[in-house]
């Protein structure tokens, strides 16, 4: 049986989105019997100075923790060495560990570590699996990142290029994503699409008379439009904060955000200088068994997304709100990976980025009609357990490296 080696920045105990369906994956396969690997580095994404144990067996998965850079994600320099610390120490680490014939598994936290990966693999005589939640360069040139922009761009889209066509399968989280990398050179018959997934047996819906963070937070009784999650550069609120300016005079709804990020401070600011306070309550990001009670405390959610990056970033906090089964506006292109699957499954809707004022009649609507909230509501679960449940992820993840180990079974025999 292959042996598998995963890299990614975080694994287990970290909690942050790419480690947590890492580490599901990972515990599974182990389970399953497969000899499984993991190279990550020694931090947790909240905490570059963290100092995790530097090689430990896990639910019987053999995790080697890397040393890096320790500047964090406060400034774009600091968090560039930390990328490039980690590349040289994945590098080393991977050459020691990898043999003939494993699976490579690459991420993509830090952005094109498939790079390294290939390179290796190659001269390993292993085979590599490009595991993507992002596509890069592209995003970087979208968000204008100085560092890739231009040539250093262009030079690393060629060797990205050539990861997708050299490897033996490239897993995609949307269907846009598949489409745009068989454009940049991926072997069709090697794209394989398998969304990202969330503690869905976790994170179930609560009514609202049985949730104590409603009485906690001081919203009892209102209509409270959410966001959960980091707000950074590849998102808009504007959008809302314009909503809210409309709703001012509506004591009915209220807006909650739980998270941070870049731009979740600009929201914070942007809501004091516009004297919108009593509309807002700003929470902090929630311990891991809290999640599930802070996500039904909206009635409904909203997420957002640049439409520029549309089909090169699928937001992972689209499963969690389906989860809590919670209705879900899409504020970003309303042709967009997230908005098609919300239409089609009619759980929620789309909203332009810059349509305040639709929002607006969006949120007077829904406050005013508990029964659609449930219906859409209850149309998200559904959605979810039918096609984007935790365990049906686990085992599309298992088909594929069964199949691509018992191919190479077949190349030898």
């Amino acid at each position: 049986m292959a042996r598998l080696i995963f890299i990614n920045r975080f694994f287990y105990p970290d909690h942050s989105a790419t480690s947590q369906i890492l580490s599901d994956l990972a515990f599974h396969l182990a389970s399953e019997g497969h000899e499984v690997h993991v190279i990550a580095s020694r931090q947790v994404y909240d905490d570059p100075q963290a100092a995790l144990a530097s090689s430990e067996s896990i639910n019987a998965v053999h995790v080697h923790r890397v040393a890096s850079t320790r500047f964090g994600r406060s400034t774009l320099l600091g968090r560039t060495f930390d990328y490039l610390s980690f590349y040289r120490s994945v590098h080393r680490a991977l050459t020691e560990i990898t043999e003939p014939n494993d699976l490579v598994v690459a991420k993509t936290d830090p952005p094109l570590i498939s790079i390294v990966a290939s390179a290796v693999a190659r001269r390993r005589r292993a085979r590599l699996i490009n595991w993507l939640q992002d596509v890069y360069p592209e995003i970087a040139e979208v968000l204008a990142v100085p560092i890739v922009r231009g040539p250093v761009g262009e030079a690393l889209a060629v060797l990205r290029n050539r990861c997708l066509r050299q490897a033996e399968a490239t897993v995609v989280v949307g269907e846009l994503m598949a489409q745009k990398v068989q454009t940049l050179g991926a072997p069709t018959r090697r794209v394989h699409v398998i969304p990202n997934w969330c503690d869905d047996e976790a994170i179930t819906p609560i009514a609202q008379q049985n949730n104590p963070l409603r009485e906690r937070w001081g919203l009892r009784g209102k209509f409270v439009f959410g966001y959960s999650g980091n707000l950074g550069r590849a998102h808009e609120y504007t959008t809302v904060l314009g909503a809210a300016e409309r709703l001012r005079g509506d004591a009915r709804i209220a807006f909650l955000m739980i998270g941070g990020g870049s731009r979740f401070e600009k929201l914070t600011s942007a809501v004091k200088q516009r004297g919108l306070d009593c509309s807002f309550r700003f929470i902090p990001y929630q311990e891991q068994a809290m999640l599930p009670y802070s996500l039904s405390v909206p009635d409904a959610h909203w997420l957002s997304l640049n439409p520029r990056l549309e089909s090169l970033i699928v937001p992972s906090k689209f499963y969690g709100i389906a989860a809590a089964g919670k209705p879900i506006i899409v504020i970003g292109d309303r042709d967009g990976e997230l908005a098609t699957l919300v239409r089609r499954h009619d759980c929620g809707a789309a909203v332009a980025p810059g349509d305040a004022d639709r929002l607006t009649e969006m949120l007077q609507r829904l406050a005013s009609d508990p029964q659609t909230i449930a219906t859409h509501g209850s149309r998200a679960r559904q959605m979810l357990e039918e096609h984007f449940s935790r365990r049906k992820g686990l085992v599309r993840w298992s088909e594929l490296i069964n199949q691509l180990a018992h191919s190479q079974v077949g190349k030898e025999s």
